[in-house]
């Protein structure tokens, strides 16, 4: 059984940085693509980022282009998310996700396992 477990998040003012990181535990990391996602309150889980099976393929969503880095360490079972000059609206608890296939997926319907989420607080 596969789990997932985020570390990283806190509160932050806007213009600062954070970095998440989730540990995957299972012998189906490298094979995998992976994925983070967001939630806000009251609002539905979006997709931030997503990486494929060994890092050659990322995606992120527009509202986090140019600001945000996903990236993986397959000898660590790893993947991070570098989130730079934050925002008020990048507030929410962030997930990562893990997808049985080798490429990522922009749809929450696409992955087959997730975290308990970490939550991000941005100050303005």
């Amino acid at each position: 059984q596969v789990q997932l477990a985020e570390s990283g998040g806190g509160s932050v003012q806007a213009g600062g940085s954070l970095r998440l990181s989730c540990a995957a535990s299972g012998r189906t990391f490298s094979n995998s693509a992976m994925g983070w996602f967001r939630q806000a309150p009251g609002k539905e889980r979006e997709f931030v980022a997503g990486i494929n099976y060994n890092g050659g393929s990322t995606a992120y969503a527009d509202s986090v282009k140019g600001r945000f880095i996903i990236s993986r360490d397959n000898a660590k079972n790893t993947v991070s998310l570098q989130m730079n000059s934050l925002k008020p609206e990048d507030t929410a608890v962030y997930y990562c996700a893990e997808r049985r296939a080798l490429g990522y997926a922009i749809s929450r319907n696409g992955y087959d396992y997730w975290g308990q989420g970490t939550q991000v607080t941005v100050s303005s």
